[in-house]
């Protein structure tokens, strides 16, 4: 088995569901280039209304998302009006402070919603420096 395909089947398996930091998306996207997961690319900025604005403008939120945190967490449990596939949210430019706390906290229960109903769904966040208080997606191998 290929370091790849390894990432992808940890991509694919619920019970792995949740929010991770890797140093940087190259692995990611080579392991899911082949389809079948539904990975969006999310870039981040400072601030409740930016990161709000962010994660429902890059999955599509439909005009009934209310743009609050409760908002977000109920939108991330529904997902209907998007493809049925598992699910990898790849983030960058995040910055640690209190509205990441939240965000992730509502990733973090996101994710353990679609676990427990079988679904994988993965909260990624690119993390060059390893600054963020995540755990890591995988060990990269070293030179």
């Amino acid at each position: 088995m290929t370091a790849n395909s390894k990432l992808r089947a940890r991509l694919t398996d619920p019970e792995r569901s949740g929010a991770y930091r890797v140093a940087h998306d190259r692995d990611i996207r080579d392991a899911l280039a082949d389809g079948g997961v539904d990975m969006v690319a999310i870039a981040l900025g400072k601030g409740k209304d930016v990161i709000l604005t962010a994660v429902a403008r890059s999955l599509g939120f439909p005009e009934w998302f209310g743009g609050n945190w409760d908002a977000l967490e109920d939108s991330l449990t529904d997902l209907s009006w998007r493809e049925d596939s598992p699910r990898v949210l790849l983030f960058s430019g995040a910055a640690a402070g209190d509205d990441f706390g939240i965000l992730v906290d509502i990733l973090t229960s996101a994710a353990e919603y679609w676990r427990d109903r079988e679904r994988p769904f993965f909260a990624v966040f690119v993390d060059p420096a390893g600054k963020l208080a995540l755990p890591v997606l995988y060990r990269e191998k070293s030179g």
